[in-house]
């Protein structure tokens, strides 16, 4: 063995271990991967108590993730009953108006009165819950708010302009609850 060549061969040993690749004579696949040496027992052990205390962590993570989904719907469901109880409480003087105007023995007038009262009272109790009429007679026909249940044919009203409301649609804020039923005209001349 030359010095030149003892030279070469502790400077390649030198660029596989800077490299973690097993010493060799140059010869062998640069492509090969260095094995790594089996752990030892008490890092395997240590691994695996890390894993184990992870998945119990994820599990445990989970069933909080669960019963607050449940406990989130729970409310929610709670918040909406109350709600309509809120609501109920409202109507039910309007239903004690009912049950008074039933029991008088009056004349058709007085009755008339007294129903009139009671529908004023209804409307109040339902504008304090932003329940709101569709003003639909005289309007434009509109498809989000109106449903044509006729159509006229009439050269006496515009073509697609409501001329009577069959029944009254209403709003709940901004949410249409039920849209008004309407009779449509048409022009067949046009």
């Amino acid at each position: 063995m030359s010095k030149a060549n003892g030279k070469t061969e502790a400077r390649n040993a030198q660029l596989d271990l800077d490299h973690e690749l097993p010493a060799g004579d140059g010869s062998e696949d640069a492509t090969a991967t260095a094995v790594e040496p089996p752990m030892p027992e008490s890092e395997l052990q240590r691994v695996k108590a890390e894993r184990d205390a992870l998945l119990d962590r994820l599990a445990r993570m989970q069933a909080e993730f669960d019963n607050a989904r449940k406990r989130a719907s729970k409310e929610q469901q709670d918040y909406r009953d109350y709600a309509l109880a809120d609501a109920l409480k409202l109507l039910l003087p309007v239903l004690d108006s009912f049950e008074r105007a039933l029991q008088m023995k009056s004349d058709p007038g007085d009755l008339r009165n007294g129903i009139e009262l009671i529908y004023k009272q209804l409307q109040a109790v339902l504008n304090k819950l932003s329940v709101t009429p569709i003003v639909a007679q005289g309007q434009p026909f509109d498809p989000r708010y109106h449903e044509a249940i006729e159509v006229v044919d009439t050269t006496e009203a515009p073509d697609h302009q409501v001329i009577e409301e069959l029944q009254r649609g209403y709003k709940f804020k901004d949410r249409l609850l039920r849209p008004a039923m309407v009779k449509v005209p048409r022009n067949p001349g046009k």
